[in-house]
């Protein structure tokens, strides 16, 4: 088998997603209900959430079977191919070995439609005609509508404004699948007007973006709502990426040294690397798993470890997570889809933990290697899978420095096809890094909830 690129059949796809929390030796503390600060029963979610949904964010079963229905649409595109980037490492003229798992693949064009599937699948299922939701850069949007129209469902996108406008043709390819696309904040919900009264012109955020769709959902007995990101449930279903790529690499005799993902709400990290955290926690296994996420929006890296609301207005649980606080208004860079506030729960807890890490970097070295990448390998990337890219090259120039063979292993979660504005910009010298000032985060972080 050729070790350029390493493909599974059908027959070798996952069938079941992992459930890192059956194995986490601390688990997060549990969500609390934003009205009484007591601990979620299931019934707080039920006005928004199908059952079955409901019931894998809160298992601890180490595996939970993917429906029968759910595997006809991922044989689209899955398994995805596994490559290696011999281009790059001669650029780089390291002796490192660099794969990629390409989620680019999907129909979406990112990693995103492994959990958006699933989640208007079991939403048909419980009878739910509409799905109202939120997107960044646009990936969860395009992704959602696609999947809410293999299921003949109805899909409204509150989409954040300043990608709404930067990314234009996301937007469009929302339509084209049939869905409603508005520009948050917006006026069309409550938490969307009380912003706009505040700031008319406020570029938007996934904080605010979300509290408009929750609103939308909670207002509507057909409609529930659908996150692309943070929640236990939206990581399980992901978690066919790392076990793909954990297959794909036992083919050609490998193992990574470093398993390295963007990091914005925690989907694409989480996917690509909890089976290796698995292998990390129940066997021991040697293997760094790196969180990166922009300077700009630092959640990880300078952070508070604590309860906070996933939106701006108060209507979601609070979570016990990694938080620049819901009042933190993200510049705005072209990575629009890791420009959020909090992390999830389970990544925080393990970067806690340290059995993951995490590492920031400003936009213009992110596009840097990202440009590298897609003339050396031949794909554009996103700006978001650019992050990982970055530290992929700096893992690779590391062990240049050393004289020392190093696997890395990163995920391309999606192509920048629908991003070259954005490239635009980076070869006209019109990119700005915006390293977060210390009193801005420590303004932000005073309004963080007194639990």
């Amino acid at each position: 088998m050729s070790e350029t690129k390493v493909l599974l059949t059908e027959k070798e796809m996952p069938r079941a997603w992992y459930n890192i929390l059956a194995d986490m030796p601390n688990k997060p503390k549990p969500p609390l209900n934003p009205a009484t600060k007591e601990p979620m029963v299931p019934q707080d979610l039920t006005p928004i959430f199908p059952l079955e949904l409901i019931k894998q964010e809160a298992s601890e079963e180490r595996w939970i079977e993917i429906p029968d229905e759910v595997m006809e649409i991922y044989k689209l595109w899955r398994p995805s191919p596994l490559c290696r980037a011999r281009r790059l490492e001669k650029a780089l003229d390291t002796p490192a070995k660099i794969y990629y798992k390409y989620e680019g693949a999907s129909p979406a064009g990112s990693h995103k439609l492994n959990t958006a599937v699933p989640q208007a699948y079991y939403n048909k299922k419980e009878g739910i005609k509409r799905l109202a939701t939120e997107t960044g850069a646009g990936q969860w949007g395009v992704a959602l509508s696609q999947a809410c129209n293999f299921f003949g469902m109805e899909c409204t996108v509150y989409m954040v404004k300043v990608s709404y406008h930067q990314k234009p043709y996301r937007r469009s390819l929302m339509h084209v699948f049939g869905s409603e696309v508005i520009a948050s904040p917006s006026d069309r919900t409550n938490s969307g007007r009380e912003i706009l009264k505040k700031d008319p012109e406020s570029l938007g955020s996934l904080g605010i973006a979300i509290s408009e769709a929750v609103e939308d959902a909670a207002g509507r007995d057909d409609t529930n709502y659908a996150l692309g990101s943070v929640l236990n449930h939206v990581l399980l279903h992901q978690t066919v990426i790392g076990l793909e790529a954990r297959e794909q690499l036992s083919k050609v005799d490998n193992y990574p040294d470093v398993v390295i993902a963007c990091c914005g709400g925690g989907s694409n990290f989480g996917g690509a690397t909890f089976p290796f955290a698995y292998d990390k926690i129940v066997k021991g296994a040697k293997v760094k798993l790196l969180a990166v996420e922009p300077s700009a929006c630092p959640t990880l890296t300078r952070g508070r470890f604590g309860y906070d609301y996933g939106d701006v207005a108060g209507f979601t649980p609070l979570l016990s997570m990694y938080t620049l606080g819901t009042e933190f208004m993200p510049p705005g860079i072209h990575a629009g889809g890791l420009r959020y506030h909090g992390e999830s729960p389970l990544v925080s807890q393990l970067v806690h933990d340290g059995i993951a890490e995490a590492v920031a970097y400003g936009q213009t070295a992110v596009f840097d290697s990202g440009v590298l990448f897609a003339r050396c390998e031949g794909i554009v990337p996103a700006p978001e899978s650019s992050h990982a890219i970055h530290a992929a090259v700096e893992e690779a120039l590391a062990a240049r420095e050393a004289g020392e063979s190093r696997t890395i292993l990163f995920n391309l979660s999606g192509h920048g096809l629908l991003d070259l504005p954005s490239y635009d910009a980076y070869m006209e010298g019109n990119l700005v890094d915006y390293p977060l000032p210390e009193e801005n985060l420590k303004k932000a972080l005073e309004k963080l909830p007194k639990i």
